[in-house]
C-alpha cells in the first residue's frame, strides 16, 4: 500500500485581528526538527517586539519529533491548538508560528484558544498544501498505433504522463502509485494486443501540482 501523506509546498503566512489583537502565522515546510527551531528564532527575532510568538511543529515520516510552545499564554491556549490544527490537516514536516501583538483586551482561555487556532487555520489557508505519495515512473514503448490507447488508459485512471518520445516508435514515461499498476498495466496490455512494452525505471515520491509532476528526492 502506497504511503500519502501531505506536505507544504510552498509557505504561507495569515493574519487575523480579535479584539484589537493581532495574530500572524507563518508556515513553514521542515525537514528536521533543527530547521523548525531555526524558523521559529527568524520568527521571534523578526517580531522581537511582539508579546507572544507561540508555535507547533512535526518532523519525521511518522510525526517523530512533535513539539509546541505557549511562549508565555496561559498553558494549553496557544502552543496545543495551533499543533491541533497543524496534525488535523494531515500535515508533516511543517511549523506553524502565530505572533501575537496584544491589543489592551484579554480574551479568557476560550477566546485564546479560538484565535489561535483561526490563526492557525488561516496561514494554512494562504499556504499551498499538496498530497506526495510514494510510487514508480514506468517507460511504457508503443507503436503509434497504440499510442492513443495508452493515452485513453492514463486519463481513464489519472495516471499522469511525465514525457513522450517521438521517434520511429513512441516512448512514454508515466508515474504510477503501487495501486494503479496492476489495473493500468492489464488494460493498456490488452488495449495494444500484448505489444506495449513496459519498463520500471525507478522509485520515486511525487505529487501532482497544477497538473504537472513535482518529483522528490
Amino acid at each position: 500500500m502506497s504511503e500519502k501523506y501531505k506536505i507544504v509546498y510552498r509557505p504561507g503566512q495569515g493574519e487575523i485581528v480579535e479584539k484589537k489583537s493581532r495574530f500572524i502565522a507563518h508556515v513553514q515546510p521542515v525537514g528536521s526538527e533543527e530547521e523548525a527551531l531555526e524558523f521559529i528564532g527568524k520568527i521571534k527575532k523578526k517580531y522581537w517586539d511582539a508579546r507572544h510568538n507561540c508555535y507547533a511543529y512535526t518532523a519525521g515520516p511518522h510525526r517523530e519529533v512533535t513539539r509546541c510552545s505557549d511562549d508565555g499564554e496561559p498553558s494549553g491556549t496557544a502552543g496545543r491548538p495551533i499543533l491541533d490544527v497543524l496534525v488535523g490537516s494531515g500535515l508533516y514536516d511543517a511549523v506553524i508560528v502565530v505572533t501575537r501583538y496584544f491589543g489592551g483586551v484579554l480574551l479568557g482561555t476560550g477566546g485564546l484558544v479560538r484565535a489561535y487556532s483561526s490563526a492557525a487555520r488561516e496561514g494554512l489557508a494562504q499556504s499551498v498544501i499538496i498530497e506526495k505519495q510514494e510510487g514508480a515512473i514506468y517507460q511504457i514503448g508503443t507503436d503509434y498505433q497504440g499510442l492513443g490507447k495508452i493515452q485513453y488508459q492514463a486519463g481513464e485512471q489519472n495516471i499522469p504522463i511525465m514525457q513522450a518520445d517521438y521517434g520511429e516508435n513512441v516512448k512514454l514515461e508515466l508515474v504510477l502509485t503501487q495501486e494503479q499498476e496492476g489495473h493500468f498495466f492489464q488494460g493498456i496490455t490488452e488495449a495494444t494486443g500484448g505489444k506495449a512494452q513496459i519498463q520500471k525505471i525507478r522509485d520515486v515520491n511525487f505529487a501532482v501540482v497544477d497538473g504537472q509532476v513535482e518529483l522528490f528526492g
